[in-house]
């Protein structure tokens, strides 16, 4: 059984910054990838930031050069830094993993966390 929890939103003004967290927890054997997604209300869910395995990432045109997504292995935790908050970022923030839950499974499988609310005042 794995879960994915994610902590650190709130509420904050225009420019500023928020850092989120999101801890895999339960059985895990290796972490194929793991995003960070966000959705506004009365909007699809979207991509915003990728990391993979090897450390590779990418991003949402419209967060690039400001959001930063990171991940701490010995904890299995993935980071997503958010600077220079526009309003236009308030949406619930889900992160997601593909991991592979012990050597004996061979196919990877996909998780969602409960998600966080991030809430950005103009």
């Amino acid at each position: 059984q794995v879960q994915l929890v994610e902590s650190g939103g709130g509420l904050v003004q225009a420019g500023g910054s928020l850092r989120l967290s999101c801890a895999a927890s339960g059985s895990i054997f290796s972490i194929n990838r793991m995003d960070w997604y966000r959705q506004a209300p009365g909007k699809q869910r979207e991509l915003v930031a990728i990391i993979t395995s090897g450390g590779s990432t990418n991003y949402a045109d419209s967060v690039k050069g400001r959001f930063t997504i990171s991940r701490d292995n010995a904890k299995n935790t993935v980071y997503l830094q958010m600077n220079s908050l526009k309003p236009v970022d308030t949406a619930v923030y889900y992160c997601y993993a593909v991991l592979r839950p012990s050597p004996s499974v061979t196919t990877f499988r996909n998780y969602w966390g409960q998600g966080t609310q991030v809430t950005v005042s103009s």
